[in-house]
């Protein structure tokens, strides 16, 4: 696959410096919003290949991660706090009418995101089960102790390897070295105020906005996710679901962009086709 350079550059946003990347496609934009303790760099092989030639993509790194950094007001730590970061990115660079694709926690963004985004052309989320409150999680989520370590604001060498392990299907699979490089270095006090944000119910009705979207929605899982449970996914009512079915990543987990990247983008292809 022919690859070319991705721009990394940064923009203001809200009075912070948000680090984005830029990939050299000028058809339909996209915007890509990272999970909890990554960046925009798992985004990397999808945006230097053929579909980054072909669409304006960009993809942000949330304050406190990647090369953004650290949140000058600990609110933005937060649902809330994240939306309105990606709903003003968007703005700033002109890209208010895109497809926005969110993976795990960026799912969860660019969901509540929706509404201040009127224009968006539609969503496409992947590692994201919607959810309507904080006791809902138990369902959403399969149990796996790796997710506690997204909520704690110290992070040990070990802990990051095991939650880098819980992103990609068990066995074989990709060097986790960069994951976990990503989970390290993001602030820690990030992933306490995700938490303590989510704990007071900080966060809009998933559940609601999925139902009454009007855009097309398209939800992916890879078919041997450790994280998400797809029974929940698929027991809930959203009338815009792109093809009427949750769309199965085969051979991948949680992180099939990174797992499955031609697999994605062939699915992005053909949803920002539908979507005309």
């Amino acid at each position: 696959m022919e690859r070319r350079q991705v721009d990394e550059e940064t923009v203001a946003v809200g009075g912070q410096e948000i680090a984005f990347r830029q990939s050299p496609g000028n058809q339909r934009t996209v915007v890509f919003a990272h999970g909890n303790s990554s960046s925009s760099r798992p985004w990397g092989q999808l945006m230097a290949g053929q579909f980054g030639q072909r669409y304006r993509c960009l993809a942000l790194d949330l304050p406190g991660h990647g090369r953004s950094a650290p949140a000058s007001n600990h609110s933005i730590y937060s649902l809330p706090g994240y939306a309105a970061t990606l709903a003003a990115f968007a703005r700033a660079l002109a890209a208010e009418d895109a497809v926005i694709v969110g993976w795990s926690l960026g799912g969860h963004t660019a969901i509540e995101t929706a509404p201040s985004l009127p224009e968006a052309a539609g969503f496409l989320i992947s590692g994201t089960p919607p959810v309507a409150s904080a006791a809902q999680m138990a369902e959403a989520f399969l149990p796996d102790p790796a997710l506690n370590v997204g909520f704690s604001a110290s992070v040990s060498q070990d802990q990051a390897l095991a939650y880098a392990s819980s992103f990609v299907a068990p066995g074989p699979a990709l060097p986790l070295d960069e994951f976990v490089a990503d989970i390290l270095s993001t602030d820690g006090d990030a992933r306490e105020g995700l938490f303590a944000s989510v704990g007071e119910g900080r966060f809009a009705d998933d559940v609601d906005i999925v139902a009454t979207l009007r855009r097309p929605l398209a939800i992916l899982q890879g078919e041997n996710e450790q994280l998400v449970n797809l029974g929940y996914r698929r027991q809930l009512t959203i009338p815009a679901l792109w093809r009427g079915a949750v769309q199965i990543v085969a051979g991948a987990g949680h992180a099939a962009h990174e797992e499955a990247p031609q697999e994605l983008a062939g699915l992005l292809e053909q949803f920002i086709a539908d979507i005309g």
